[in-house]
């Protein structure tokens, strides 16, 4: 998506996104000029360099935060932590925002303690324009305002309520327009077991590590725990209550929380490590054993497996299953995404609902024809590919999604599926003609 968005002409991607991914506005720019400036270069060089640079970033400021708040050796693993982190190594090769956010989250929990104790306007412009920014690329960054409140000092606690003011203000403009967008996230579903345990060991192995900490700062200063414990809880945590009401958590979407993990763990090491005895041995021994079990992750984490969904075997599937194909469709519309990347992969058969392309109509999948012209191109197919989401995903219910799911129930059979990584490729075809 990021991709096609950001090689769009700026009047086509300002159109699209009065309309629809909003919330990514910032991102597809920033993209939009890095592609312009060196459109020359690898396209997934261009597409993934910022990631990875700003999770290094995000990696070195948290060491610096880290010795701020708690001495150079705790720094320096907290940062190390970070970066060994799976769901920080996985972003990182991401073409998306998130571990741009996550970085300027970092920067705006290192500027904090500087706002707190400096008590400048200077500085607490600096904290609320980076806290923004952060916004800006993801609405759902805001919530760092909330966590970040528990480590604010009595004294301060004026100038930071104004700032984050100050900062609701700045986002209110796109926060009010991507509410309009809000049939963006209708894909996600409930919070699922695997989300709900994975978020509990997060938030245990951080209330863990506080355990072993001191437990308050000097008076009028940012402590290291209630800054990095409700960092690493808070903004899961109201993700996961906002889901009650209409599902939004996504773990991505607060991918910055693991800064408050990697900090407390940082430091419980230093401090483990400085103990004498059995407890320093025991802390060697099982930073030893989770760097072992961390390595297959990480390798995993490097190959197509490891992805969402695998656009490069979507395509080579949809190659295979073509032949003597007459069309193809997309169950559900969005994942017209598949094809944005290499369109010569699904070149041949005709896109038997599409009206008018993504970038010619200013939406992120195209724009498609009625569900009654839907069933009669259908009608003229005696053989169709239909590309769908796995199987369990919620079913979309406009008019289009629910023509086309009926007139190949009623005048089709299905051939054969090939389920790849994310997605499922089924031949159908006239009764009598498999």
């Amino acid at each position: 998506m990021t991709y096609d968005m950001a090689r769009r002409g700026l009047p086509g991607l300002w159109q699209t996104l009065h309309a629809a991914d909003a919330v990514h506005g910032l991102y597809y720019l920033l993209m939009h000029g890095l592609f312009g400036l060196f459109g020359g270069a690898d396209p997934l060089l261009v597409l993934r360099l910022p990631s990875v640079l700003a999770t290094a970033a995000a990696a070195g400021t948290l060491a610096l935060l880290g010795q701020r708040l708690a001495g150079p050796r705790a720094g320096l693993a907290a940062g190390v932590v970070f970066a060994l982190l799976p769901p920080v190594q996985r972003y990182a090769q991401e073409g998306r925002s998130y571990a741009l956010v996550c970085a300027l989250v970092v920067w705006a929990s290192y500027l904090l303690p500087r706002a707190v104790r400096c008590r400048t306007r200077r500085a607490w412009a600096a904290y609320g324009a980076v806290v923004l920014v952060a916004c800006l690329l993801h609405e759902f960054a805001v919530l760092v305002l909330v966590a970040h409140a528990p480590a604010v000092p009595r004294a301060a606690r004026r100038a930071w309520l104004w700032t984050a003011l100050a900062v609701a203000v700045g986002l209110a403009p796109l926060a009010a327009l991507s509410t309009g967008q809000s049939q963006q996230v209708a894909w996600i579903g409930g919070i699922g077991a695997g989300a709900l345990a994975g978020f509990a060991g997060v938030a245990a192995l951080g209330a863990g590590c506080a355990a072993l900490l001191p437990r308050g700062p000097g008076a009028g200063q940012v402590g290291l725990v209630p800054l990095a414990l409700p960092l690493c809880v808070v903004p899961g945590l109201l993700l996961m209550l906002a889901s009650l009401i209409e599902p939004l958590y996504v773990d991505r979407y607060v991918l910055y929380g693991h800064a408050g993990t990697a900090l407390l763990v940082g430091a419980a090491l230093d401090r483990l490590t400085r103990s004498a005895g059995r407890i320093r041995a025991g802390a060697v021994l099982a930073s030893g054993a989770a760097l072992a079990a961390l390595l297959p992750i990480a390798v995993e984490l490097r190959t197509p497996h490891s992805r969402t969904d695998d656009v490069t075997a979507v395509a080579a599937a949809v190659r295979t299953a073509g032949a003597g194909a007459d069309g193809i469709l997309y169950l559900p519309a969005r994942r017209r995404v598949w094809s944005l990347v290499d369109p010569g992969s699904v070149r041949g058969p005709h896109d038997l609902a599409l009206e008018r392309a993504p970038a010619e109509s200013h939406t992120l999948y195209g724009t498609e024809v009625a569900p009654a012209l839907i069933r009669s191109r259908l009608l003229t197919a005696r053989r169709v590919i239909v590309l769908r989401d796995p199987a369990g995903r919620p079913l979309d219910t406009t008019p289009q999604e629910r023509e086309k799911r009926q007139a190949l129930a009623a005048d089709f059979t299905p051939c054969t599926t090939r389920t790849v990584r994310g997605a499922r490729i089924t031949v159908y075809a006239r009764p009598g003609h498999c």
